[in-house]
């Protein structure tokens, strides 16, 4: 039995230090996910699209936050770890 917890013990500590440290990463994130969110659909982001379809940005630029699905799926996904995260927690049963 010793053995079996020491695996569990190993294990769950690892665990422990890698979502802990993605907590950190994750709740870093959370201003720039707030900025996109208010870029999204706004006349900036409006206006910024419109450009690109002009041809009047850079070729070279990085342009996925002016696509239909990229800022979209993100603050999706965004919601639903935090619900998971919710989910989780209300579920500990310890």
């Amino acid at each position: 039995l010793v053995k079996t917890m020491e695996q569990h013990l190993d294990r769950a500590s690892q665990a422990v230090i890698r979502l802990s440290a993605a907590l950190d990463d994750y709740a870093e994130a959370q201003e720039a996910i707030r900025e996109l969110s208010a870029y999204y659909g706004s006349n900036d982001w409006k206006q910024d699209y419109a450009d690109d379809e002009k041809g009047l940005l850079p070729p070279d630029l990085k342009r996925g936050v002016l696509s239909e699905d990229a800022i979209w799926n993100l603050l999706e996904d965004n919601r639903n770890l935090n619900f998971r995260m919710q989910e989780l927690v209300g579920n500990l049963g310890y």
